[in-house]
C-alpha cells in the first residue's frame, strides 16, 4: 500500500472532500448524510449522491446504463470536475468536506479514482444484512414501476444476466451486498484507520452514538450533529393490474424522459408516481425458502467479512432478518 502522506498535494486539493460515504445502498446512507450535515463542522455536498468517482472525466457510457430508468438516472451524475469542485464552493474555511455516493465501495475502478485523488481520504461505510437490503432494494425499484419483476426471488436469480445487459449497478441486488470482497479490496488502497465500518442497525438504532462515532472519526466535536426522518424509504406497493400498467407507463416515461433535463422528467412524473405508491401495502416477510436462496451464495462472503472486522454478524445468517426501516424503529 502506498503511503498516502507522501503523495503528491493536488493544486485543488482544497476543494476536495476530506471523507466520502462509500456505501452501502439501502443502508440508511441518506438518513446519515442528511444528520451529518446539521454539524456546523462539516459541509455535505448540496447534491447527494454526486457519483463524481464513479466516472473518469467522460459521461458515463450508454453500455452501463440499459435497465429501466438507468439513462435518465445517469444524466444526474456528475461527471465534469469543475462541476464536482463547485459542489464543496459554500464549504465555511475549516469545515471537514464530505459527500455521500454509496456505490463507489462496490465499484472498484472508483475506489481507485477516489484514493489516487485524494490520498487521505476517509471512508464511511454502512453494512446492512445483505438479504434485507436486497428485499428493500427490490421494493423501491418496484415503487417507482422501474422493477417488472413481481417476485423478489426471481429477480434476485436474473441479477447475473441483467448485469452483462449492462444494467446499472443498483440492479445488483446480491452485488451491492458482498461488503467483505468490497472492503478487502478498499483495505488494499487506503489503511484500516481511514475507513469506519457502521452497521445499519447503529444508524437506526443508536443515531446519535452513532453520529458521536462518525464525528470522532472525522476529527470533529461530537454532540452536535442531530438525527433527521428517514426520506429515501419507500412504500412495499402490491402486484395488481393497475400497478402493472402504472409502471409500464413509467418505465416508458423515462426512456423518453431520457433525453430531457432531469428535472423536467422528475417534475413530470410526481403525479405518476403518486399513483403508484396510492397502491402500498405492509411489507410481508420474506418466506425463509427464499431467504436462504438468496443467502447461500453470500455466506463465504460475510465470513471474509467477519474475519476483516473481526467481529460476528452470525445474525445475518438466520432465517428472519429485521426487515425494513419503519419495522426497526418500532422495535425497542
Amino acid at each position: 500500500m502506498d503511503d498516502p502522506a507522501r503523495a503528491p498535494r493536488r493544486p485543488d486539493a482544497d476543494r476536495l472532500p476530506d471523507f466520502v460515504i462509500a456505501g452501502a445502498p439501502k443502508a440508511g446512507t441518506t438518513a446519515l448524510h442528511a444528520a451529518l450535515a446539521t454539524h456546523p463542522g462539516l459541509f455535505l455536498s448540496p447534491v447527494k449522491e454526486p457519483k463524481f468517482y464513479l466516472t473518469d472525466g467522460r459521461p458515463p457510457p450508454r453500455s452501463g446504463q440499459r435497465g429501466p430508468g438507468d439513462a435518465h438516472s445517469a444524466q444526474e451524475w456528475v461527471w465534469r470536475r469543475d462541476r464536482y469542485l463547485a459542489l464543496f464552493d459554500g464549504a465555511p474555511a475549516g469545515a471537514v468536506r464530505g459527500e455521500s455516493t454509496p456505490f463507489y465501495l462496490h465499484d472498484r475502478a472508483a475506489q481507485r479514482r477516489l484514493v489516487a485523488d485524494v490520498p487521505g481520504v476517509r471512508v464511511v461505510a454502512v453494512v446492512r444484512d445483505p438479504v434485507d437490503r436486497a428485499y428493500s432494494n427490490w421494493v423501491h425499484l418496484r415503487a417507482d414501476g422501474l422493477e417488472p419483476e413481481p417476485d423478489f426471488g426471481r429477480a434476485v436469480e436474473l441479477e447475473q444476466q441483467r448485469v452483462a445487459a449492462g444494467w446499472a449497478p443498483f440492479w445488483h441486488y446480491r452485488g451491492l451486498g458482498r461488503y467483505g470482497e468490497q472492503l478487502r479490496d478498499l483495505l488494499t488502497l487506503l489503511p484500516r484507520e481511514q475507513v469506519l465500518v457502521l452497521r445499519y442497525r447503529q444508524v437506526v438504532s443508536a443515531p446519535a452514538d452513532t453520529l458521536d462515532l462518525v464525528a470522532g472519526f472525522l476529527g470533529v466535536a461530537p454532540g452536535l450533529a442531530h438525527a433527521v426522518p428517514a426520506e429515501n424509504v419507500k412504500p412495499h406497493v402490491a402486484d395488481s393490474r393497475r400497478h402493472r400498467a402504472l409502471s409500464r407507463v413509467a418505465r416508458t416515461g423515462a426512456a423518453l424522459g431520457a433525453g430531457l433535463p432531469p428535472q423536467v422528467w422528475r417534475q413530470a412524473s410526481r403525479p405518476l408516481l403518486a399513483a403508484l405508491h396510492a397502491g402500498r401495502t405492509p411489507r410481508p416477510p420474506l418466506p425463509v425458502d427464499v431467504r436462504r436462496a438468496v443467502l447461500a451464495p453470500l455466506l463465504p462472503d460475510i465470513a471474509l467479512l467477519e474475519e476483516l472486522l473481526g467481529e460476528s454478524f452470525e445474525d445475518w445468517r438466520g432465517d428472519t432478518g429485521r426487515g425494513d426501516f419503519r419495522s426497526r424503529t418500532a422495535t425497542p
